[in-house]
């Protein structure tokens, strides 16, 4: 099932009478999508561009340089060079991501079982690790030398950790079931 505005609104009707939501404005909501990559050690301006083009196939829009605030003699890091790579998702691009991620990338992962709850944090944002770029299917698998890692970010109006994990239990994300925390 698609990830819409529509299913967000069944999840209100869903979580109204566990929270006691008084109306559909205060039921959580998805609010964007950060996805982003360091480039790590990588001076070469032609890999950050390899990264950076990977990445814009990946979300659908060019992704936004992040430069470092400050020099960091020891790393040999200077002001203004490039650290990584960012882009927001809102609207359709967001949920046309999401689901992508849902269906198609994350099942791809090798020896997936599900993420952990433990990825939702306080404020009721999920925030996925992925290792390797190459489980989109965007990506070609031709240059396996420059394989990147990712963190994806999904940023909720939930309040709290327990509201938001039922939130996304409910729009489908496959979220782990542990044994010992009965979650």
């Amino acid at each position: 099932m698609n990830i819409t505005k529509e299913k967000q609104k069944s999840a209100y009707l869903a979580l109204k009478d566990t929270f006691g939501y008084t109306s559909p404005m205060q039921g959580p909501r998805i609010v964007k999508v950060v996805v982003s990559t360091g480039v790590g050690k990588k001076r070469d301006k032609k890999v950050i561009d390899l990264i950076e083009d990977r990445l814009t196939k990946i979300v659908g829009q060019k992704p936004s340089r992040r430069a470092a605030r400050m020099s960091i003699a020891t790393f040999k890091l200077r002001e203004g060079d490039t650290v990584g790579l960012a882009a927001t998702l809102r609207g359709a691009r967001m949920y046309d991501f999401l689901d992508k991620l849902i269906h198609v990338a994350i099942p791809r992962t090798r020896d997936f079982r599900g993420l952990p709850a433990t990825a939702i944090d306080e404020m009721g944002n999920l925030t996925i690790g992925i290792k390797e770029h190459t489980i989109f299917p965007e990506t070609s698998d031709e240059d396996i030398k420059d394989v990147f890692g990712l963190a994806v970010t999904v940023v909720t109006t939930a309040k709290t950790k327990a509201e938001a994990e039922m939130f996304f239990r409910h729009l489908g994300m496959p979220l782990r079931v542990d044994v010992d925390t009965k979650r």
